[in-house]
Formats: C-alpha cells, sequence, structure tokens
C-alpha cells in the first residue's frame, strides 16, 4: 500500500483543525452506530485481515476485490441475449476480472438447487470425504416430488459418495445427511453457510437449508453466487465433482449388503441433450428448479484456457434456460 505523502498530510490536517475549530462551538452530536469504512469493506469482501505486517505494507487489510470481477447497479446487455427469457443472468471472465454480461445481479432471488454449491464448499472445506454415515428416516422426510438421489434408511455411504449424489441428481436426502455429518442439524449447517457465504463476500444472500427447497427466507443473488462458485471452483474435488457425467454410488444398505448405484448429472450440457457453442468447452456445473425459483444454471466453462462462470436464474423454463445460457456462452 502506497504511503501518503506528508506535505499533503499536512496540509490535510491544517484544514480538519481548522473545520473543527469553526464548528466547535455547536452542540455535539452523538452517531449511533457510525460507518466504519474498515469493518464495511471486509464486511463486503472488499479487504481481508493480512495476518504479516511486512507483506502487507503494514496495514492491517489487503484489498483482493482485484482478483473478482466488480459489477455495479447498471445492467450491461447484449443484442444477441434475450434478455426477457429469465429475471437474471451474468457473464463472468475470470481472467479479465470482468462481468461481460449482466442483468439483475444484484436481486435477491430464490437459488433453487444451486444452494447446494455452497453446501458442497462447505461440506468439502469441514469434513472428510471417507467418512461415513447412515441414513436416517428423519434425513429423507421432505416434500413430495422433490429429487432425491433414491437413498433409504440405513444405507451407510461415505461423504465423498454423497457429495456426487448432490450435485448429480440433485439429491434433497443427500444434502441433509451431508448437514448432518458436518454440523449434526440441517439449522446448524445452515448457520455454517451464511457464515462461509459471508466470508467470501456473498453478503447479500442468506440459507435457511442445504437444499434450497422453497423458503422465503432462503436467497441469494446471481453476484452472490459467482462469488460463491469462484470460491468452490478452487478446490479440485469440487471441480471434479460438478464436471461428472455420472458416477456409481457404492454402498451397504440396511440388511448389511454392498450394493451399487448410477447417478447422472441434470446437466444437459454435459450429458449430451444441449450441445455446447462451438469453441466453448463447458467444464461443469448445477442445475436448480422450484415452481418460485423458475429454472436455474451455473456453469463453469472455457474457451481455450480461458475461464468463465455463467449464471441464468429464474428462467420461465428449461428450454428457455439452456436457450439463453447457450446465448451467454457465445458471447466468450
Amino acid at each position: 500500500m502506497k504511503c501518503i505523502n506528508k506535505k499533503k498530510f499536512t496540509g490535510i490536517t491544517g484544514l480538519v483543525l481548522s473545520f473543527a475549530l469553526i464548528c466547535g462551538c455547536g452542540e455535539p452530536v452523538n452517531i449511533e452506530n457510525a460507518y466504519d469504512i474498515t469493518e464495511s469493506t471486509k464486511i463486503y469482501g472488499l479487504t481481508t485481515a493480512a495476518g504479516n505486517s511486512e507483506s502487507s505494507g503494514n496495514s492491517e487489510y489487503d484489498f483482493f476485490s482485484k482478483d473478482l470481477c466488480v459489477a455495479g447497479n447498471e445492467n450491461i446487455l447484449s443484442e444477441n441475449v434475450t434478455d426477457s427469457l429469465s429475471q437474471a443472468a451474468g457473464l463472468f471472465d475470470l481472467n479479465e476480472k470482468n462481468m461481460v454480461f449482466g442483468k439483475n445481479v444484484h436481486e435477491r432471488l430464490y437459488p433453487a438447487s444451486t444452494t447446494k454449491i455452497l453446501t458442497a464448499y462447505v461440506a468439502l472445506k469441514y469434513g472428510d470425504l471417507k467418512a461415513t454415515a447412515t441414513v436416517t428416516e428423519e434425513e429423507l422426510q421432505l416434500e413430495a416430488g422433490s429429487s432425491t438421489c433414491g437413498l433409504a434408511v440405513g444405507d451407510t455411504t461415505t461423504l465423498e459418495h454423497l457429495l456426487y449424489g448432490l450435485i448429480l441428481c440433485s439429491g434433497n436426502d443427500a444434502a441433509n445427511v451431508i448437514a448432518d455429518m458436518i454440523s449434526g442439524s440441517s439449522e446448524e449447517f445452515a448457520k455454517l453457510m451464511n457464515q462461509e457465504a459471508k466470508a467470501i463476500g456473498a453478503t447479500n444472500s442468506n440459507f435457511v437449508n442445504p437444499h434450497g427447497l422453497q423458503n422465503e427466507e432462503h436467497y441469494t443473488t446471481v453476484y452472490d453466487m459467482y462469488l460463491i462458485f469462484n470460491t468452490a471452483i478452487q478446490n479440485e474435488e469440487f471441480e471434479k465433482i460438478i464436471g461428472t457425467r455420472n458416477h456409481t454410488e457404492e454402498f451397504t444398505n440396511a440388511s448389511g449388503e454392498a450394493m451399487t448405484k448410477e447417478w447422472i448429472t441434470t446437466n444437459k450440457f454435459l450429458t449430451g441433450e444441449k450441445d455446447q457453442p462451438e469453441g466453448i468447452q463447458v467444464i461443469g456445473g448445477k442445475t436448480g428448479t422450484t415452481s418460485n425459483a423458475g429454472s436455474c444454471l451455473v456453469l463453469y466453462s472455457k474457451k481455450g484456457e480461458k475461464p468463465y462462470i455463467s449464471i441464468v436464474f429464474k428462467a420461465e423454463n428449461s428450454d428457455g434456460l439452456y436457450e439463453e445460457m447457450t446465448q451467454l456462452l457465445k458471447e466468450i
């Protein structure tokens, strides 16, 4: 960090003192919760605590927003992208630290199962992939029609397998088991999710469950999801999981029998149901769909060696979702 010029500092000090003398005859004003720029920049992901004063230029905090795409409140649209297909969307160039396309990126929306990106990130950070869990009846109590990976009471499997069930087939049952493994309950796990989201800088979000099933207090934004996903893909295991087309789960059922089960991703770019634009490689991502959230998709893609994150939230249906996502990828 640059040092302040002493002459300029002296001049500024003089102005401040003069102002204080002029205004000093007035009644003192006590401002409660005065704005703390240091705390605010830390909360909003603009600064991070510096552990070594020598490497940080004797400053308590180092700016790290230079490593992130910064998004203002103005939309950045393109005539080649049909913006009526969804409520919000974004395309982020990770190398240039630039938002190429942005539509309502700070609007709070329901994330549906894209929530599981954060669930997986937290599980990988705090869990042991080889740790095992046995499925309980309570963990399978889900709303009718919600997506599962077919777990049954008494099944015993590893965190690693559960993460594949969580991401590939969007298993809400797997999400509950993972939450119990890491934190003892979904409620405590949600607290950990929020803690990690805030640490990443995703301050316009709130999570109340590990799966993303509808709750009015469970929301995020396109920009916050970019921050979360951008952090998650730094983990090699996470990148491997989101890029997997199909996975064979190995588990033991309630009778102690060794069993296997095949899981296939819901990502239509990976299954081949939707064509990837020429020159673009979709590495992986996460889908999400509920009646309130609409159709959602978060992708990590590359053009050559250049990485991008693209997000579409609240499309009316799957066809519209993949149409807009394809248009975004063609903007790369």
